[in-house]
């Protein structure tokens, strides 16, 4: 009985494995497919629902500012290591004895860079507000927006993850990626509502027009 608990558990680790690795592998491309499906079968169903065009082209940004994302930090990991010895776990600084490795480092410039693919594509094609009024102030808006999505979303995914208890079965790796999931749902809307009624807001730029 012990060994067959013990085969079980072992084939669920690999299970689990074999998933994560299907996904870090498959969705970089499977996720930017789907948006494009996703938002071709939107220019068919409503031509002149602006709305629905928007949200179509705000997820398909944000499939490519993943890549974006994920693309640069993996760049700076292999250039680091293989050019100058230096892993993602090496301690760059203590800073009041808070350790701080290069990881935090490449973490934050592949976010800055991926942050301004997107502040970009939103901006000239997702919203297409085109003003060059106030630049400095719309991009300052644009990533306190971010950075209120990004709260948004570590703060539902813990609170679903932490006081939310499984159901149906599901063990506990599964819920952390169900609440992932939730809270990206959540952290999205938030920044789709942001972008276009405060960042991007052509109401604002018609007005200074007149």
């Amino acid at each position: 009985m012990a060994n067959f608990v013990c085969s079980k558990r072992l084939f669920k680790a690999e299970f689990y494995d074999k998933i994560h690795n299907l996904l870090i592998i498959g969705l970089p491309i499977v996720f930017p497919i789907l948006c494009l499906i996703f938002i071709y079968i939107s220019f068919l169903i409503a031509k002149r629902i602006v709305v629905i065009r928007q949200v179509a082209k705000f997820i398909l940004v944000g499939g490519l500012n993943t890549l974006v994302d994920w693309g640069i930090l993996a760049l700076l990991i292999f250039v680091f290591r293989n050019s100058f010895s230096i892993g993602s776990n090496d301690v760059l600084l203590n800073i009041f004895s808070v350790t701080i490795v290069f990881y935090s480092l490449f973490k934050g410039i592949s976010f800055i860079l991926a942050t301004t693919n997107s502040y970009i594509w939103n901006k000239f094609w997702t919203f297409r507000r085109k003003t060059k009024e106030k630049l400095s102030r719309e991009f300052l808006q644009f990533i306190v927006i971010s950075f209120l999505g990004f709260l948004i979303n570590v703060g539902v995914a813990s609170i679903v993850f932490r006081f939310v208890s499984p159901f149906a079965g599901l063990g506990i790796d599964q819920w952390a990626i169900i609440a992932a999931a939730m809270a990206t749902a959540v952290s999205m809307i938030w920044n789709f509502l942001g972008y276009k009624f405060i960042v991007f807001d052509t109401r604002n730029s018609k007005i200074k027009s007149h």
